[in-house]
């Protein structure tokens, strides 16, 4: 069997954190008899053919060099929203991702086709196969679902693309419920996609009453209120950042504020491989964001045995136990935010205890290996239907 993968996120480069679930998840699909060719977008330096862990890229260009900002930002729909000229190039990103994909089809002959995001992606899916007659998998993973609920003109399209798919999968329980909400009549197939689980181990001596985030720096990411929680705590702890984004000067100048600078290192981004060190020295990875569509941060933390604080919100719930794999408190609440991070700060071998089973739990949803069981058995269900 083949399946043509269409992403806006894909590795640029080995280690790259960028889709990277996309990629394991089309590696582990070879233990199933199924082939993957990827059709992405290009950027900055990028061939405009590459292979992965032996996976085929075609990576389409739908701008001039400089205005090929909408991929690998992780802010399409801000830039969308606030610019012109970036409405331009997204018509350009549809267009050309439409040709890139219409190639592929015909070279490739794949039996499916499988939408990563509903958009783009899965907008240029519903052409593909309308085209084609080849079956459409859309796999929703959070930001796209935002989109549709918070976008009044995104939701008929959103409509359009679920109706048209001969399967629909979300990453978590909550991502399923929110989308079977917004389109009444689809029943959305809950399937995770996998996490390195060959990286991401325990290991070494943890750092004594050090906080771990990583994430873009966004208000949804919710680190300003991980911020305001640090002074509020009895313990006097070091924090670490992992990411970049918008908000990053002013948080900033409010760390500064509230004298905080000698706590706070900003790292920037990472590639994952650099990850697996800080999660294995943190005491505490703490993930404080609001309608999450899975939190995988969670989930890799969880593999190297690190105890997780988080919010009771979003995808959150599924990969987050309260009291089991670690502890969830009231989206937005700084002060249980801060008294739950002292609570495992006071009690180091209860911390211990969550990561253990927090990484077993991990292991158990996660593998590569049971992520593409469960992907190859929708494809061999969209392609046997009798719709076909």
């Amino acid at each position: 069997m083949r399946a043509l993968f269409l992403t806006h996120s894909f590795p640029r480069e080995p280690g790259d954190a960028a889709g990277s679930f996309v990629l394991k998840l089309a590696v582990a699909l070879r233990d199933q008899g199924i082939d993957v060719h990827v059709v992405a977008p290009s950027g900055d330096d990028l061939p405009s053919t590459d292979t992965f862990d032996g996976i085929p890229v075609e990576r389409f260009r739908y701008a001039p060099r400089k205005y090929e900002k909408l991929a690998y930002t992780g802010n399409m729909h801000t830039q969308v929203r606030d610019s012109w000229g970036a409405r331009l190039a997204l018509l350009g990103f549809l267009g050309s991702e439409f040709g890139s994909a219409v190639r592929a089809r015909r070279i490739f002959e794949p039996d499916v086709v499988h939408a990563h995001w509903w958009f783009p992606g899965g907008l240029v899916g519903t052409w593909v196969s309308g085209l084609s007659g080849v079956p459409l998998v859309t796999t929703l993973h959070g930001t796209d679902v935002r989109l549709a609920r918070g976008t009044a003109m995104a939701r008929p399209l959103f409509r359009h693309v679920l109706q048209q798919s001969s399967a629909v999968t979300t990453v978590s329980r909550w991502l399923a419920r929110e989308a079977e909400t917004i389109v009444s009549g689809v029943t959305a197939s809950v399937a995770p996609m996998p996490v390195a689980t060959d990286l991401f181990s325990p290991g070494g001596e943890r750092d004594p009453n050090r906080l771990l985030f990583v994430g873009r720096l966004t208000a949804q990411k919710g680190i300003e209120g991980l911020i305001e929680a640090l002074p509020r705590m009895r313990h006097a702890v070091s924090l670490d950042v992992v990411g970049d984004g918008p908000l990053a000067s002013s948080l900033a100048a409010r760390v500064g504020e509230l004298g905080l600078t000698d706590r706070v290192r900003w790292l920037g981004a990472l590639p994952q491989p650099k990850l697996v060190d800080l999660y294995r020295r943190a005491t505490v990875m703490v993930v404080p964001s609001t309608d999450e569509g899975l939190g995988l941060v969670a989930v890799e933390a969880q593999l190297c045995e690190t105890p997780v604080v988080a919010y009771e919100s979003g995808g959150l719930t599924d990969t987050v136990q309260h009291e089991r794999t670690g502890l969830l408190v009231p989206p937005g609440d700084i002060d249980a935010l801060s008294a739950a991070l002292d609570q495992l700060l006071d009690h180091p071998e209860r911390g211990a205890e969550l990561g253990r089973a927090g990484r077993m739990v991990a292991l158990a949803g996660f593998a590569p290996e049971s992520a593409a069981r469960r992907y190859a058995g929708i494809y061999r269900s969209v392609v046997g239907s009798p719709e076909r």
